[in-house]
């Protein structure tokens, strides 16, 4: 059983290794005075974002890109997010303030800000970006340089600062997840749409691909509208890159243990296809890599196995490691994973509770069933 076990985990490590390898790696560039630079929009929406809203606007005032409109929408708001957006723009041409409508029954919110934003603005390229997101001065010109003629749609998963248990649990298991379970290669040099992932909080858009598909309208009742519409773009013939943007955008999405609670119980469900046999076989398989291993470096390390029972934590953590060193994730962390991965499914079970008894999922004071 050990050596099975063992088998399993080094399998998982090395596949870890070869899609952490594989996903290409976007770094900042210099501003060329040779090269004539796409026209971009930059469409953020912000609803009751106001302790973003100063470090969000101070943070896109440094952007370097030259041709560059930037489109903010507050999505019906009930907080200072509207006056505070007013307040630290003041003059800056680049800006565009935008008011959001009523929400549509049959929209989910999100989808729709982004669906008013895209209404506005004629570049090349679309950037659809969070309130929490704060990039590089030279992100855009990066990710402009990392678009081919067959490529539709460039993501990537922040780096994530963590607060609280939760926090430090769950939110780096978005890196981990997607390291492990993704083939990357096929994801990004195919059209295959079972191999897709993407983050919602940075999606940048040939603006072709984007209006090919239909828009945001095209995703318009998806709580995972990201990996939703990363396939239709991917259904239209366009290529999707997956990237380690870590170097260049973080994302500062969840402050408290309620708000982490909350975000992943939304999407882990969802983002499952709402499938109860999946549900089950991640279980099953991150109690048997991740959670046993507790078990067994207890009784090694109370005599009562011996200390070669150790190991298949050791390779959890080596496989855990390999993760949080390649997106600048705190060290440690991977010295908890047995416990992130009992939160994880635990959260999973909540969430899929929640999804098949119409519960509903909350997100920002709206619930989805």
């Amino acid at each position: 059983m050990l050596y099975l076990l063992l088998t399993l985990l080094l399998f998982s490590l090395i596949l870890t290794i070869i899609n952490t390898i594989s996903l290409p790696k976007i770094t900042q560039k210099n501003l060329s005075s040779d090269v004539s630079y796409p026209t971009v929009n930059l469409y953020i929406p912000l609803r009751n974002e106001e302790r973003h809203v100063e470090s969000l606007i101070e943070n896109l005032k440094k952007l370097t890109y030259p041709n560059l409109s930037i489109y903010l929408l507050d999505d019906g708001s009930t907080d200072n997010t509207h006056a505070l957006l007013k307040t630290f723009i003041r003059t800056d041409s680049r800006f565009t303030l935008l008011q959001g409508i009523e929400l549509p029954k049959e929209w989910v919110g999100k989808v729709h800000a982004c669906h008013q934003l895209s209404k506005h603005g004629d570049g090349e390229f679309a950037l659809f970006m969070d309130a929490d997101v704060t990039i590089a001065p030279s992100t855009i010109e990066a990710m402009i340089e990392e678009f081919d003629q067959n490529t539709g749609l460039i993501t990537g998963f922040p780096k994530n600062p963590v607060h609280g248990m939760l926090g430090h649990l769950l939110v780096p298991l978005q890196h981990f997840v997607v390291h492990f379970h993704l083939p990357v290669l096929l994801s990004n040099k195919t059209t295959y749409t079972a191999a897709t992932a993407a983050h919602g909080a940075f999606m940048m858009f040939r603006r072709a691909s984007y209006d090919r598909i239909g828009g945001h309208e095209s995703v318009k009742n998806s709580l995972v509208e990201d990996v939703h519409i990363s396939r239709q773009v991917k259904k239209s013939g366009y290529r999707v890159k997956l990237s380690n943007i870590t170097s260049l955008v973080s994302c500062d999405m969840y402050h408290s243990n309620r708000e982490v609670w909350e975000g992943f119980a939304k999407n882990m469900f969802p983002g499952l296809g709402r499938s109860l046999s999946l549900v089950i076989v991640l279980s099953i398989t991150y109690s048997l890599l991740y959670v046993a291993p507790l078990g067994l470096l207890l009784l090694s390390l109370s005599g009562v196995l011996p200390l070669v029972y150790m190991l298949p934590y050791v390779v959890g953590v080596l496989q855990k490691g390999t993760v949080d060193w390649a997106t600048g994730q705190k060290w440690w962390l991977s010295f908890l994973m047995p416990f992130s991965a009992i939160l994880m499914i635990s959260l999973l079970w909540y969430s899929t509770y929640l999804g098949m008894f119409k519960k509903g999922f909350s997100w920002k004071g709206r619930v989805y069933k």
